[in-house]
């Protein structure tokens, strides 16, 4: 659970202008207060002789430092500002990953790896493993002098795959203890703050003049709060909204709090300002405090606070920005995020407090939610008069977008709030309907604004969700549509071998479902796999089965393509008999079908075989239909790369003159128009 946490106060950082009592706070600047020690100390250790230097080797990884302390003791603060001090000296410059989610769930190594390399502007492949992305990362970090901050490690193996093989770069890791396993590091252990220091940082929010008047209360105060950074800023917050109260009077009621550790807010400092702080809240407020426990990865906007509490969006975000005042939130961009000191805390208040239905009403309408935005981010993307677009027109102000720029970047920033989203609604597993439309709905707003190419990543993870929807729900229709969607995406991946597992397996639960084209599209699905394997006898052997079926059930179109992939199929192997009748078959479909171009191609086609198979007459009569066929399709390109195999063919005949003749005006089409590919005469693969 990261500690940035209480308006970035943790070590004593708190990212905001000097505030008077009760005014709003100045997130734009920083302030950092106390630690001098430990940042001498920790910028020593990066230039500490290390063991490997001892011993004569050279050093082959980047140099660990790790800040160890419990969750609000400032430790992600203290990472921050030693980034800041050494920026000058890393000029790749910093990257950062939080390697714990706020409610305590390690993230995982792939995850983070892909959070590393959208920083670095390097895609990563759609599905691909741990290894494979960490890998990535320590190869893009090789060439990099770039300074690495982990944030909030449970352990050493969270850490090591990321580490840099390169001695240039530094990794500064936060954790609550240390990390075993990872050799020649030495914590840098928190604990409170001095007491000038915690004083300081409580007259940065209650103004000094409070401080002054009474300097031993303000020295009592930051006892009571143990010096933890977190407290200090609940409890400066608190008093900054309440100038009628005396530093004496919080100092007395803080102490009159029990410290009891069977309380749903726990024990101990930063349990007993919470538990200040909430307990002065008018009881919607507090509600809608505690329920922000639920928002996904820690990340709340007026909306999904409106949703959770069942208030307006208006008094929604009136209550956050009061909240971040109070340092109870972290202002994140256009969201806030739930500091993860505190997100354990109000997840016990929430427990505690709401039955177990009036948590799922809560989380259900988060999602419903969610789900019309996502809708309305897509529908903001259709023509103007379309039915999406009318039904978009429909929503009220709040949900609709007023330009796809303007959904896009929403898009954007809401991402990681919206995957986390979907994947703890599929983890719930009692809201799977509310599940399969907020991923349906996320997954055609990334298809939307982003292509399905640029978004492979992201689709991939979802379309792994539907899967463990299906497979949980015995929805054998989803369960095939999303094994084939992660076989597309593994095969584009180059990993045909997973592919093929998972085409066939989509083959099964479309035969349960008796969904022909879920059926039909495996087995096609599964000849492509072993066509990209070169086990051609197969290939053409399931070719077959879905011809038989797209042909029986009349699927024309299906059908003629399916003629062609038969006939490819069969040229690889050299069976150029069996290709050739495909060939024509496909020629054939194509002209009943009125599909000129398509006609043309299988045409040429049919030449490049009996090219293959040693039979230049029939090769060039085939030839010039296929020239004819593509002039009046107006297939300029295509009519060009024919041209060329007319000249070829007429060389290998005899025909020079004819030959130059074709080259030449094959040459003057391709003025026109580049050509978009090309009919080779070398020999055949296989």
């Amino acid at each position: 659970m990261t500690d940035q946490a209480v308006g970035n106060s943790g070590a004593a950082a708190v990212t905001t202008a000097a505030p008077a009592a009760g005014s709003a706070h100045d997130w734009a600047t920083g302030a950092f207060f106390g630690r001098k020690r430990e940042l001498k100390e920790l910028r020593a250790d990066i230039q500490r002789t290390g063991l490997d230097t001892l011993t004569g080797r050279k050093q082959p990884r980047a140099r660990v430092l790790l800040i160890a302390g419990r969750p609000g003791s400032g430790r992600t603060a203290l990472a921050e500002e030693l980034a800041r001090s050494l920026a000058d000296d890393y000029p790749d410059g910093a990257l950062r990953a939080r390697l714990t989610a706020p409610g305590g769930e390690r993230v995982p190594t792939e995850e983070t790896a892909r959070t590393l390399l959208d920083e670095l502007g390097i895609a990563a492949p759609a599905g691909a493993d741990a290894d494979t992305l960490s890998e990535m990362v320590r190869e893009a970090l090789a060439v990099r002098r770039t300074l690495l901050v982990l944030d909030d490690a449970s352990d050493a193996e969270q850490v090591d795959p990321l580490l840099p093989d390169n001695p240039r770069c530094l990794v500064v890791a936060t954790s609550q203890g240390p990390l075993t396993g990872i050799p020649d590091v030495r914590p840098c252990t928190l604990g409170g703050l001095d007491t000038a220091s915690a004083v300081a940082l409580l007259a940065h929010y209650t103004g000094k003049v409070r401080i002054t008047v009474d300097p031993t209360a303000a020295d009592a105060l930051a006892e009571q709060c143990g010096g933890q950074p977190a407290a200090l800023v609940l409890v400066g917050g608190w008093l900054a909204a309440r100038p009628t109260y005396s530093v004496p009077d919080v100092t007395k009621h803080l102490h009159d709090l029990p410290d009891d550790a069977d309380h749903a807010q726990g024990s101990g400092p930063l349990a007993r300002a919470l538990r200040l702080v909430y307990e002065s809240l008018p009881q919607p407020t507090a509600r809608t405090l505690r329920l922000l426990a639920l928002a996904p990865a820690g990340l709340v906007d007026a909306h999904t606070a409106s949703a959770l509490a069942g208030c307006s969006v208006s008094a929604a975000q009136s209550a956050l920005d009061d909240f971040a005042v109070q340092g109870l939130l972290h202002p994140a961009g256009e969201q806030y995020l739930v500091p993860g000191c505190l997100a354990p805390l109000l997840l016990k208040l929430t427990e505690a407090q709401e039955r177990p239905a009036e948590r799922q009403l809560a989380r259900a309408r988060m999602l419903e939610r969610t789900v019309r935005q996502l809708q309305s981010c897509r529908a903001v993307t259709e023509p103007e008069g379309s039915a999406a677009s009318k039904r978009l027109a429909g929503l009220p102000r709040a949900l609709r977008f007023s330009s796809a720029q303007e959904a896009a970047e929403w898009l954007r920033v809401r991402q990681p709030a919206l995957l986390a989203a979907a994947r703890a609604a599929v983890e719930d597993g009692g809201l799977d309907t509310l599940a399969r439309r907020l991923v349906a709905a996320l997954v055609r707003a990334l298809a939307a604004h982003r292509g399905t190419e640029a978004a492979a990543p992201e689709l991939y993870g979802l379309h792994r969700l539907v899967l463990d929807v299906a497979e949980r729900r015995d929805l054998h229709r989803e369960k095939a549509a999303a094994l084939l969607n992660l076989a597309d995406l593994d095969a584009q991946t180059g990993r045909t071998a997973e592919a093929l597992s998972r085409y066939r397996a989509a083959l099964d639960a479309g035969r349960l479902a008796q969904d022909p084209y879920a059926t039909a599209r495996a087995m096609e699905s599964v000849g492509g796999a072993y066509q990209e394997m070169g086990d051609y006898s197969r290939a053409s052997d399931w070719y077959g089965r879905a011809l038989d079926q797209r042909l029986a059930r009349g699927e024309r179109e299906d059908g003629a393509r399916l003629y062609g992939r038969l006939g490819a199929v069969h040229t690889y192997a050299g069976r150029y008999g069996e290709a050739l009748r495909h060939w024509r078959a496909a020629a054939a479909a194509m002209r009943r079908l009125g599909d000129l171009p398509g006609h043309a191609r299988a045409l040429s086609e049919m030449a490049r075989v009996q090219e293959y198979a040693g039979r230049p007459e029939e090769c060039l009569r085939t030839c010039q239909e296929a020239v004819e066929w593509a002039r009046q399709a107006g297939e300029t390109r295509l009519q060009a790369a024919l041209g060329l195999r007319l000249a070829d063919t007429l060389d290998r005949l005899g025909d020079p003159t004819a030959a130059r003749l074709y080259r030449a005006s094959a040459e003057r089409l391709m003025e026109e128009a580049a050509p978009a590919y090309e009919i080779r005469s070398a020999s055949v693969r296989g």
